[in-house]
């Protein structure tokens, strides 16, 4: 069940009950575990915490994750804990990288550098094209194509790494037994067995809206750049393109008529900065380093499980600072006078009852 040389079954059964419980994300949970060192201990010390914040607190059902594993090993799916030597390291240095993911298949091809292609579902001919072409293309010069698994451009960018060479990773919005949409089932399962499958939520999930942002950040994280092939503005495969850049890997994107509405988004990161490509060898060209082998998205730094800092024995004065309106964790550290390990603390203990959401960029706010 661990996934990972050294995890006990206890702590690999702790730390899935403990992203389970309510109000525990990547970030609390990736502090929680900085702070005291075990989720068995963890769990223990939760109702204290929440205590503090003025509310009881109960973690998952323990009947709850057994049913989940039983439903995991059911699905022929494993774990990947975030410490994993198979983990990516491109994904662990994002911020609220996901510490627990399902997987099928070979993790092996999320080591390897990572090429994410993306866009439209209702993708034109020319389009679905082009995304299959890219793909294959990127392949065989030994990248791994991500995608999302979704119809249009995603489905034609996993085919063509198949046949390309079966380097791909499909990284899905549902739990790792749910084929979404059923049109891809059969190319799911193939992706599961030739190449590898992620899922971030439990087994049974069904791929709802708020599961696909959470999905294009693993897509992104885990490459060293993204490629838009054809995308409408506000759509999913601008989100992804966004989260790429804030991450700080490169974002490419095909051009396309100004008179297809599917074209617009492309365009507009093209004007905003995005590098035009027009063929899987400028894209091969730009991730590729000095030595002419495929460049990863690992920068080498320290992930962010590792810079985690230990939390403070006291709470710092927080409440009063925050409203409904997302601030900086740092501003708060410096308007409150207290030190970071006491600030994150406090909107820890605030996290956990469900007083605190956090948001994009390091802010927080109050719960509505």
């Amino acid at each position: 069940m661990s996934g990972m040389t050294g995890l006990s079954q206890d702590e690999a059964f702790a730390r899935i009950r403990l992203l389970r419980s309510p109000h525990v994300g990547p970030v609390t949970y990736a502090q929680l575990l900085a702070r005291f060192g075990d989720a068995r201990v963890v769990l223990e010390a939760l109702p204290d915490l929440a205590g503090r914040a003025g509310k009881p607190y109960q973690a998952a059902p323990e009947r709850r994750i057994h049913e989940e594993i039983a439903a995991v090993r059911k699905s022929g799916a494993r774990y990947l804990f975030h410490d994993s030597p198979d983990y990516p390291p491109s994904l662990a240095e994002i911020e609220a990288a996901p510490p627990i993911l399902t997987m099928r298949g070979d993790p092996a091809f999320a080591l390897r550098p990572c090429v994410a292609v993306v866009g439209a579902r209702n993708a034109s001919a020319a389009a679905v094209k082009l995304a299959r072409d890219f793909a294959h293309g990127l392949a065989e010069a030994g990248f791994t194509v991500v995608s999302g698994l979704a119809r249009g451009i995603d489905g034609a960018a996993h085919e063509g790494a198949l046949a390309g060479g079966g380097s791909t990773v499909g990284v899905i919005a549902s739990g790792i037994d749910i084929a979404y949409p059923p049109e891809h089932a059969a190319l799911q399962e193939r992706i599961a067995e030739e190449a590898l499958l992620l899922a971030e939520q439990p087994p049974g999930t069904e791929p709802l809206a708020r599961h696909f942002p959470a999905r294009n950040r693993i897509i992104a994280g885990l490459a060293a750049g993204t490629v838009v092939v054809e995308a409408a503005p506000k759509s999913g495969s601008l989100i992804t393109a966004r989260l790429a850049g804030e991450m700080g890997r490169e974002v490419m994107a095909i051009p396309g008529s100004p008179l297809d509405a599917r074209s617009h988004g492309c365009n507009q990161l093209i004007r905003d900065g995005a590098i035009l490509a027009q063929s899987p060898q400028d894209v091969i060209e730009l991730l590729t380093g000095f030595d002419g082998t495929p460049r990863s998205a690992f920068r080498d730094t320290a992930p962010a499980w590792v810079a985690a800092e230990p939390l403070s024995d006291e709470p710092a004065e927080v409440i009063d600072l925050l409203t409904t309106a997302p601030v900086a964790v740092d501003e708060l550290i410096r308007q409150s006078g207290a030190s970071a390990a006491a600030v994150q603390l406090s909107l820890l203990e605030l996290e956990i009852v469900g007083r605190l959401v956090r948001h994009a960029g390091g802010r927080v706010s109050l719960a509505s």
